[in-house]
């Protein structure tokens, strides 16, 4: 069995028209919601052995605050091929990885994470949490998907359960929606 950890950047600043996407920063709120999810992390305690993340200026900010609150990090490799990936390019980059970790921890963006558990979780009726997904994925949600496999290069749609789930406004209640989303 392997453990895939899904993390969503978390809010980032839309103010200054003149940046690219790849070059937005986190906004407060986000930088919030980045060091809450960090500690959430850490206590629930997977023990991820390796970070595959998007280079994106938002993901690389989500990143030092939650590891900051987190404490160790494992290694991390930054993937361009992350930044807006579709699930089905999430699935190659995974079925890549040599050394065959027991667990990673995926971050980068959406619609391709939320659609990365669509895909890899059954629409079947036992994930009461899938149906939470299938609501909103939002930014700096965190999710984890046990996978029936042996290696990563067997990773499959329909091959996972989801059995973790947590978004910020499930730690704070002032990170939920609100009129600036």
């Amino acid at each position: 069995m392997k453990t895939l950890g899904i993390l969503r950047h978390a809010k980032s600043d839309w103010h200054d028209a003149r940046l690219r996407d790849f070059d937005r920063p986190l906004n407060g709120r986000g930088r919030k919601g980045a060091a809450l999810i960090g500690l959430h992390i850490r206590d629930h305690a997977v023990g991820w052995k390796r970070i595959l993340a998007s280079p994106a200026v938002r993901v690389t900010q989500t990143i030092e605050l939650a590891g900051e609150a987190a404490g160790e990090m494992p290694p991390i490799t930054w993937d361009r091929r992350i930044y807006l990936a579709s699930s089905a390019t999430l699935i190659d980059l995974l079925r890549e990885q040599a050394g065959d970790p027991r667990s990673i921890m995926l971050i980068g963006h959406n619609p391709g994470l939320e659609d990365l558990i669509f895909d890899l979780v059954p629409d079947d009726g036992s994930s009461p949490m899938r149906d939470v997904v299938e609501e909103k994925f939002p930014t700096a949600a965190y999710a984890v998907v046990e996978l029936d496999i042996e290696a990563w290069d067997e990773i499959a749609e329909g091959t996972g359960r989801l059995v973790h789930l947590t978004r910020p406004r499930d730690l704070d209640p002032e990170l939920g929606p609100s009129a600036l989303d």
